[in-house]
């Protein structure tokens, strides 16, 4: 075998070890052949199914209603009130994050509720000037519930605070979904769609200078179309008037830890951090 071969095999290898390293680190237990997907109309849990391991609610929750009010009356009053949590104050200009999440709820609004540990709703300065959308939470954020806290959560803080200098407590960070999908697989059109609604909510809360959407789910999700992240990333868009700017997720430069891909990802994040400052005023 010559050197050049050689060294590219030996290349393939360390790619290879950060790859299954990474998968273990996020909990994946499975990778889904192309076409083996479940398609988005596969039958969802039913929504008032809990796990057996969650606590009971406590029985005060209940009187959402007027006395006497019966149990559907009672829930559906509940729905109503909080549909209202977000409608209301978006009238009046902008929801605070503590109303989005009290809106969210114990959610059950999708299938993904059923085998999640908790609720893994945000993190960060409710009044960010950078906003980073990722796609959902993996093993280490369900357990801890706070996004990006796994190894590429890790990679991602290390980019924030020694790339550009800020910290992370300085950005606000979510996922387009708040509940772990099955073997961290990537959500399904019906799981992301129920939870639009709370992800718009706290975009409008945070009123961020720019949004930075990590990887394809979040970049397609915003930018309303199925996007390949390779065109799309280093490039502006905007989000219902926020400028955004789609770059790799940081598990793809773990994955792909290569030089150039670094440099890339760093001059989106700068990028990103000159916009929002110009835009705040300096």
């Amino acid at each position: 075998m010559d050197d050049a071969l050689a060294r590219e095999a030996r290349a393939l290898v360390r790619s290879a070890r950060a790859l299954l390293a990474e998968l273990a680190e996020e909990g994946v237990e499975a990778i889904e052949r192309p076409g083996q997907r479940p398609p988005a109309a596969a039958p969802a849990r039913a929504p008032t199914a809990a796990p057996p391991t969650r606590p009971k609610a406590a029985p005060a929750a209940a009187a959402a209603g007027p006395p006497g009010a019966s149990p559907p009356a009672r829930s559906a009053l509940a729905s109503a009130h909080q549909a209202s949590l977000l409608e209301r104050p978006i009238a009046e200009g902008r929801p605070t994050l503590a109303q989005v999440r009290e809106a969210l709820g114990d959610c059950t609004r999708c299938r993904l509720s059923g085998g999640r540990t908790q609720i893994v709703f945000g993190d960060g300065n409710p009044n960010a000037d950078l906003l980073f959308i990722g796609e959902g939470p993996g093993e280490q954020e369900d357990l801890q519930g706070v996004p990006f806290v796994g190894r590429a959560g890790e990679l991602l803080t290390r980019m924030i605070e020694r790339g550009l200098g800020v910290s992370r407590r300085e950005v606000y960070i979510c996922n387009i979904v708040k509940c772990r999908p099955p073997g961290t697989r990537t959500p399904l059109g019906d799981e992301v769609s129920s939870c639009r609604p709370f992800l718009d909510g706290q975009i409008d809360a945070v009123a961020t200078k720019v949004i930075v959407t990590l990887g394809k789910p979040p970049s397609s999700l915003l930018l309303g179309r199925d996007v390949a992240i390779t065109k799309v990333r280093g490039t502006w868009h905007e989000y219902r008037g926020t400028p955004v700017m789609p770059t790799f997720h940081p598990a793809f430069v773990l994955r792909q830890y290569t030089e150039e891909n670094r440099r890339l990802v760093w001059e989106d994040l700068k990028r990103a951090l000159e916009r929002a400052r110009e835009l705040a005023g300096g």
